[in-house]
């Protein structure tokens, strides 16, 4: 029997609006009872040590999951504000009212290499990026908050996420963008070049866990990464085979080649800004040269947890249809992309609305189809008139 743990709990989630903090919201809310305030940066901005005091004031919540992050390419200030010290106070909230706080790391504050363990960690420097150094520095201030006042905290490290519901192009979902735009004339890796894989699916089961069972996962750390690292370019021409495009071709672009093209790109962008014309580079560029270098993470730790995956066999590969049906059909309908295939529309309402909506209108008056939801509502059910109480 499943424990009804979290109900009547109430949660803040941070970072509600990106694939983890969406999905996140959307498990706890629906499968398990527990109501949830995902805020956006309007009503508590990460940069505004008062916002977060008054929130909190207002709301006493049971446990805090931080997923937010700034944009990778944002300015040191913006980064190290919203990164590093709104993290940290979240975390000094949670010590407050004595509660779990959830902070979701990166794969980038590891070096390159295989099987690497949570122990591991790049050594803080000036040349790190911005992002990688807000995440090293936020990893180490919480295992000093937790030595020295006790702070109940766990840290979850992702490595390059996949899923459904991403509205943002970014990590894997970019990669699967290019491919689908045929914007990858050939491969921008090496033959042999692996990493780690994390299903975001799946993160909200261990993140109950992990609540659930605060004695075994207060002050550590996680890998939550598939068992078996992915190879780059078999993961590119699988979706390739899947697109049925011909195109990226099994060419490997060398490193140096990549950098320069990379560094013409830049130069052209420049030159087109001086002519009033918006355009930018992909952000996720900036870490280029992990395309072309190793990295995979242990989930050693994790095996010998008392988690247990809910799908142990599901991989990036056994996925792939559903993203990729998912993501081609939301890239089409704004316009992002243009595939040959039709949209995914079993019922072909969308090819009716394009093509005879006065057809469809009459069917619908009808009910000859019926698009719409039949709402069942219980209206003895006492309202809440207190819209602050609800999620944003």
């Amino acid at each position: 029997m499943i424990k009804n743990f979290f109900r009547n709990k109430l949660g803040i989630v941070i970072g509600g609006s990106g694939l983890v903090g969406g999905g996140t919201i959307n498990f706890f809310e629906k499968k398990w009872g527990c109501r949830i305030l995902a805020p956006n940066s309007k009503k508590l901005s990460l940069r505004n040590a008062d916002d977060i005091q008054a929130f909190f004031e207002h709301y006493h919540p049971d446990f805090i999951i931080n997923t937010a992050i700034a944009a990778i390419d944002s300015d040191p200030k913006v980064t190290f504000e919203i990164n590093y010290l709104g993290n940290i106070n979240l975390a000094k909230v949670a010590m407050i009212f004595n509660i779990p706080y959830i902070f979701f790391s990166s794969a980038a504050v590891l070096p390159d290499g295989n099987n690497l363990s949570e122990e591991t960690l790049l050594p803080l420097s000036a040349g790190l990026t911005n992002y990688v150094k807000s995440k090293v520095m936020s990893e180490l201030t919480l295992q000093h908050l937790h030595k020295t006042e006790g702070l109940d905290y766990t840290i979850i490290r992702l490595a390059i996420a996949y899923g459904k519901y991403d509205h943002k192009i970014q990590g894997f979902h970019r990669l699967l963008f290019s491919i689908a735009d045929e914007a990858m004339p050939m491969l921008f890796t090496g033959k042999n070049i692996c990493h780690s894989y994390s299903n975001s699916k799946k993160t909200q089961y261990f993140l109950r866990h992990v609540l659930e069972n605060r004695d075994e996962f207060s002050g550590q750390t996680y890998h939550f990464v598939d068992q078996e690292p992915v190879n780059l370019s078999r993961l590119i021409l699988t979706i390739r085979a899947f697109l049925g495009l011909q195109t990226p071709r099994e060419y490997y672009i060398p490193f140096s080649a990549a950098r320069f093209g990379m560094g013409v790109l830049e130069k052209i962008i420049k030159v087109l800004h001086r002519f009033g014309i918006e355009a930018r580079m992909p952000p996720e560029l900036m870490f280029l040269d992990n395309f072309y270098k190793t990295q995979t993470l242990s989930s050693a730790k994790l095996q010998g947890s008392s988690f247990v995956d809910p799908a142990p066999d599901e991989t990036v590969f056994s996925r792939l249809p559903e993203i990729i049906e998912y993501y081609l059909t939301r890239w089409q309908q704004f316009n992002l992309i243009s595939f040959d295939d039709e949209f995914f529309d079993p019922q072909k309402i969308a090819e009716d609305f394009l093509n005879s909506p006065e057809t469809l209108l009459d069917e619908i008056h009808q009910q000859k189809r019926q698009p719409f939801r039949e709402f069942k509502l219980r209206q003895n059910v006492k309202r809440d008139n207190d819209i602050s109480s609800l999620p944003y």
